[in-house]
């Protein structure tokens, strides 16, 4: 009996292992106050190199094939940089150096594992802790006129001209000397807000603002729509292989759409638009942080997701961000693994599924069972990553 060739198609891809389709399957790597890695600052390079083995090697098992490490989190550097320090979450002291260069071992170890390594940056937040001692060369002491104090940390006033192009500066430094596959950026843009205190940019205001004809929240909101528009540009133009990811709040505004509701106002407070910056086609991936539920429909995973990939005019694929460290806190482990199924559904046409693990961490101690799960229900085989 012949089958109809239609049929014998869709027969095939219904059993086809998912592996064999590209997707892309990442993990963060967190090094700010050692939430990932290492495990504690002070470790002996050797020690520090052995926990980071570790984490490839957990990843390679777990048929991931993208690492996003953390390299600059307070205005510092996870490697060799004449701009900046080292990190104090490294040897325990910033500026000193770790006997290595933690990101150059990271490229080389991950690409010898079949993984994508991206440098990730934290592009405006100066220091977590104002009031500690930071080396001669942070930019709290070599551009204090960009420094913003605001709660228990200190910001670089995204309205300074000469401080966003400092920023693209700093990442494209990286771009140009390291291997990496990919740069980037959290949600840390102007900082979140501190109740009944506006950030203090007036004089900038001023400076910049006042004559630009833009009111305040719209010129914040351009400051940080310049600064991602020339990242973007400026990173494709020096190595257009290297992905550039954006991993926004996972929720543009509240009410948006109509049954979502939030405290927070990522367009109003951190003036962060990253609708606009995905229809616009500044990053190759968006990666919002949806990190609530399924069912709960004031914070809905599914809604989140499909409104997401509706705003993507310019076909920048949605691999969203998924609170894998929450299991047992607030999700059970098979939360998880049906948010990594429905990321693989309803896609948008020519899209290519992804998703994101927050974080390695809670890879590495199996939290609630999570790594058979991922390895018998859904990332059963290994996935090409898509095409860069």
């Amino acid at each position: 009996m012949k089958i109809p060739l239609l049929l014998l198609a869709s027969l095939l891809l219904a059993v086809a292992p998912l592996g064999a389709q590209p997707e892309f399957r990442g993990a963060w790597v967190a090094t700010v106050f050692n939430l990932d890695w290492p495990s504690k600052a002070g470790l002996p390079a050797a020690e520090q190199k052995k926990e980071l083995v570790a984490m490839l090697d957990r990843a390679r098992q777990l048929n991931l094939n993208a690492i996003l490490f953390q390299v600059r989190s307070e205005s510092d550097a996870c490697y060799a940089s004449k701009r900046e320090p080292w990190s104090k979450f490294l040897a325990g002291k910033e500026g000193v150096d770790p006997g290595y260069d933690p990101l150059a071992f990271a490229v080389a170890e991950a690409h010898a594992r079949g993984l994508e390594l991206h440098a990730w940056f934290n592009p405006f937040r100066a220091a977590t802790n104002s009031k500690a001692t930071y080396a001669s060369n942070h930019l709290l002491h070599t551009h204090p006129e960009w420094i913003r104090a605001y709660g228990a940390q200190s910001w670089v006033d995204p309205g300074e001209p000469e401080a966003r192009r400092y920023i693209v500066d700093v990442i494209l430094d990286v771009v140009k000397r390291y291997d990496i596959d990919g740069v980037h950026i959290d949600d840390y843009f102007y900082p979140y807000p501190v109740k009944g205190v506006d950030f203090p940019d007036g004089a900038t205001w001023q400076r910049y603002g006042a004559n630009s004809g833009l009111a305040r929240d719209d010129w914040r909101r351009d400051n940080i729509n310049r600064f991602v528009q020339t990242m973007y540009r400026e990173v494709k133009a020096a190595k257009p292989s290297v992905r550039v990811g954006i991993s926004p709040f996972g929720i543009w505004r509240p009410r948006v759409p109509d049954t979502i509701e939030a405290q927070l106002d990522a367009y109003a407070q951190l003036y962060a638009d990253a609708r606009h910056w995905l229809a616009e086609g500044w990053c190759d991936y968006l990666a919002p942080q949806l990190y609530w539920g399924i069912d709960p429909a004031k914070q809905s995973f599914p809604v989140l997701l499909n409104w997401w990939r509706e705003q993507s005019r310019a076909g920048r694929p949605i691999w969203p961000g998924i609170a894998t460290e929450r299991i047992g806190k607030q999700y059970d482990v098979q939360e998880i693994a049906r948010q990594i199924e429905l990321t693989r559904h309803d896609l948008p046409a020519n899209a290519t599924p992804g998703n994101i693990q927050w974080s390695m961490k809670a890879l590495m101690r199996d939290q609630g069972g999570i790594d058979a799960v991922i390895t018998q229900k859904v990332y059963g085989d290994r996935a090409e990553l898509p095409h860069r």
